[in-house]
């Protein structure tokens, strides 16, 4: 069984589809869980983006540290990152790191000119990440 998983989390209830399954397959012992968030700030022209970045950020750890707290009460071992930049980029570089045997995250399931439009990160996880993915189709 894998003993480290890396879980990327966009503050969905889509992207939290994938937390069932992990617990579902997890044997003993349970695996250590690195719960990350990538987060980009958008402002105007002309605004000072450091208060709204630190807000950005600060939410999502807030947000992690929630998830955190259901998860450990299961017993999983928990660490939270907040990593901030383009999504798919943050969670290759991070799934590189030695202590991470798998990539396990839920997809939007986009299709057609949305997918097209906005890209897929799942999508390019699968196609980039050196490490296994456990990726599975969150339902509607």
């Amino acid at each position: 069984m894998y003993q480290s998983i890396l879980v990327p989390l966009d503050g969905s209830k889509v992207a939290e589809a994938i937390l069932p399954e992990i617990e579902r397959f997890s044997g003993e012992p349970l695996p250590r869980l690195q719960l990350i968030r990538v987060c980009l700030a958008h402002g105007f022209p002309g605004q000072d983006m450091t208060d709204l970045q630190l807000k950005t950020i600060n939410e999502a750890r807030a947000y992690l540290q929630g998830i955190k707290s259901r998860l450990v009460e299961q017993g999983f071992d928990t660490s939270i990152s907040v990593l901030y930049g383009d999504a798919a980029e943050e969670i290759l570089e991070h799934s590189m790191r030695p202590t991470i045997d798998l990539v396990a995250m839920s997809t939007h399931g986009r299709s057609g000119p949305g997918r097209w439009l906005m890209g897929s990160i799942a999508e390019k996880i699968v196609r980039h990440c050196q490490k296994p993915v456990l990726l599975i189709r969150a339902g509607k």
